[in-house]
């Protein structure tokens, strides 16, 4: 029968011994979940969904961790492994939600209307996707030693913070972006293949499911090793992984890989008006 061990001395990396079932039905979920996505990826070739499903991948990865760890609560690479990948998994998530927009405003021709200008759109909210993964990546592996673990989880709200500052002014922009479009409409809005506004819906319920995700880790390292969230198993499943699998689940049923078709429609429009153009000259 698993029992909780400890790392070193009296200092323990769990404060409760991992459910086992738990981390195998997520785990099947996740990887079902994962493989369609990837699915999806070669159907579409949509490529700024790629990060959306590598996300996915980390999340399987993390659940293995966690059930190798319901017998192996004094691992140290066990922990951090699991600790890592549920961390950095929906920061993945982020990069491909960021990148959509975009390819929104694109489709339906309505640059002027972007809040943040179109060209420097995407690269704010990635280059913040960016520093939140790299700052969480680089601190979530302290948090396993007991020296260090305080520091790491300082490190690791910090990067958090990041997440959710950067998933607040993209709630934001979207939010401008709609109320402009309603506005004063361009001619694609009413072109029922692009469906701008279910495409920004579907952004609004993954990015409002990420940032509740979110939130709810800064609180979770914000209180502490002792804390009722870290010493609870149950808030990790409600507050991240059901969270979670229902973004995946979101954003595989009303998928954005269509989209890729209109950008790339547009930009062979402007080729052959372009060479048609040198001909006539």
């Amino acid at each position: 029968m698993a029992e909780l061990k400890a790392y070193r001395g009296d200092y323990y990396l769990w404060k409760y011994v991992p459910s086992l079932p738990a981390a195998i039905i997520f785990l099947i979920l996740f990887l079902a979940a994962t493989v369609f996505h990837f699915w999806k990826l070669h159907r579409t070739k949509a490529w700024f969904c790629l990060a959306f499903a590598l996300g996915g991948l980390f999340e399987v990865i993390g659940y293995v961790g966690r059930i190798a760890a319901h017998n192996s609560t004094d691992s140290v690479i066990v922990f951090a492994i699991q600790n890592v990948f549920l961390l950095l998994g929906p920061t993945l998530f982020a990069a491909s939600v960021y990148m959509t927009l975009g390819r929104i405003i694109c489709s339906v021709h309505a640059q002027q209307h972007s809040l943040i200008p179109i060209k420097w759109l995407t690269k704010t909210f990635v280059m913040g996707d960016v520093v939140s993964f790299l700052v969480q990546g680089s601190a979530s592996g302290l948090m396993a030693t007991g020296n260090n673990a305080q520091m790491g989880s300082n490190i690791v709200i910090a990067g958090l913070a990041i997440q959710v500052i950067m998933f607040g002014l993209f709630i934001i922009t979207s939010i401008v972006f709609e109320v402009r479009m309603h506005r004063s409409p361009t001619t694609e809005v009413f072109d029922d293949q692009i469906n701008w506004l279910s495409r920004l819906r579907t952004l609004y319920a993954v990015s409002a499911l990420i940032l509740i995700r979110s939130v709810f880790r800064v609180v979770e390292y914000a209180a502490g090793n002792d804390g009722y969230p870290l010493t609870h198993e149950w808030m990790l499943y409600v507050f991240d992984s059901v969270l979670m699998i229902i973004s995946m689940v979101i954003w595989g049923v009303w998928h954005p890989g269509t989209l890729q078709k209109f950008i790339v429609s547009e930009q062979h429009t402007v080729t052959e008006v372009t060479e048609d153009r040198v001909l006539k000259a």
